[in-house]
């Protein structure tokens, strides 16, 4: 399998960036305004999901007055935009694992549910423009994650087709994805969650970016 692929798909938030604190951050700060009491566990729950979905599940989970869904999606980006800016940093192996890629001449994208807004303060923060040949946000698909709609435009904005391409996901919604786009995928799951079992469906998984390099050198070794 390895040899077909020369394309590699990059989720964002917990992959690339240490994000999901911040996210957790902003979410128990906008939505606690709105009167809703979201602890981690709950917050995993939306893993993935793209922002104006993340709102309707909370919206449903419990009501709040006079709800007005953009305004509360704007609180939150920008308040992820202050975070992002002040604190955000990559994950382990992000630089390294990305540079051994590019140097190979592979085609290399990020497809995240985030909205390009982000993904560009991400970018910009992590100085990481010059390692991607295309950005991609799941707010332009039809439907977000695990939909597969996201890693096929990817793929196909790279004219790269299913079987030559390698998806990194942290989540299970994002894994579930991958899979239904008929893509390799490896997981990289947080510490916390990483024994659970319902990681089998993906292709292989590993605890950080730096372990598949460790891999990729072996290979060529």
């Amino acid at each position: 399998m390895r040899n077909e692929i020369n394309c590699f798909l990059f989720d964002m938030d917990g992959l690339l960036v240490d994000s999901e604190p911040l996210w957790k951050r902003a979410e128990k700060l906008v939505f606690g305004q709105l009167g809703l009491n979201l602890d981690d566990d709950l917050l995993r729950q939306v893993m993935g999901f793209r922002l104006p979905e993340v709102i309707e599940h909370w919206y449903r989970y419990q009501n709040w007055p006079n709800p007005d869904f953009q305004k509360t999606e704007r609180e939150i980006i920008e308040t992820m935009k202050l975070l992002i800016e002040n604190e955000a940093v990559a994950m382990k192996g992000v630089y390294e694992l990305l540079e051994f890629l590019k140097s190979k001449g592979n085609k290399i994208a990020l497809a995240s549910s985030s909205s390009m807004e982000l993904i560009e303060t991400v970018v910009k923060k992590l100085n990481l423009s010059a390692y991607f040949d295309q950005l991609h946000s799941a707010e332009k698909e039809k439907f977000g994650k695990p939909h597969p709609g996201i890693f096929i435009t990817a793929a196909e904005s790279m004219n790269a087709k299913a079987h030559e391409c390698l998806v990194f996901e942290d989540s299970k919604n994002g894994v579930i994805a991958a899979k239904a786009a008929r893509m390799a995928c490896i997981a990289v799951p947080e510490t916390l969650h990483f024994n659970e079992n319902w990681w089998s469906i993906a292709d292989a998984k590993i605890s950080s970016l730096d372990e598949y390099l460790a891999i990729e050198m072996n290979i060529l070794q």
